[in-house]
């Protein structure tokens, strides 16, 4: 699938409303944040990647967005990040592996705090080989499930299966 197709996907799952706060981890070059501005009126997005150049590509993509204050862009891994007391009606990320690899307590307890009460936690990914898809979401329901989040799957399959986890603290 074209990644423009993932992530328009992945941004009408999270059907945006115009006074919404969102967070974006791992953020690459900036699509979804473009996508994501037309649909704000007094909402915000902040977005967040630990790479440099890819914030560098986000912020020129959004200059625009940025400029009137509709999105903010910062080169930061999640587990360093300071948000002091901005919180969020809904985080996503998309194809970032760090959710089913391995433990990450750490920073769902961290996201866990940054979620607004009804605070939604989306995961969007498209694996390499679809056959993984099943295995992928029984992973990640497991994980958040343990961590005090209860969850709903989605899944598109045209052209390539895709994959959106909600999330939601217990």
């Amino acid at each position: 699938m074209v990644t423009a197709e993932r992530v328009r996907w992945a941004v009408e799952m999270l059907t945006v409303d115009p006074d919404d706060h969102l967070l974006e981890i791992g953020c690459g070059r900036g699509a979804a944040i473009s996508m994501i501005c037309r649909c704000l009126g007094g909402g915000k997005i902040t977005a967040i990647d630990r790479s440099a150049t890819m914030v560098r590509l986000a912020e020129q993509r959004n200059r625009e967005h940025i400029s009137s204050g509709k999105a903010a862009v910062r080169a930061v891994a999640l587990e360093e990040a300071d948000f002091g007391p901005e919180r969020f009606d809904k985080i996503f990320a998309i194809n970032l592996n760090l959710f089913w690899v391995r433990s990450p307590a750490k920073e769902l307890d961290l996201l866990r705090t940054l979620l607004k009460p009804n605070g939604s936690l989306y995961l969007f990914y498209e694996p390499p080989d679809p056959s993984r898809l099943p295995k992928l979401a029984d992973r990640l329901v497991a994980v958040l499930a343990g961590n005090g989040f209860t969850t709903t799957t989605t899944t598109s399959s045209q052209p390539r299966p895709l994959l959106a986890v909600v999330a939601r603290v217990k």
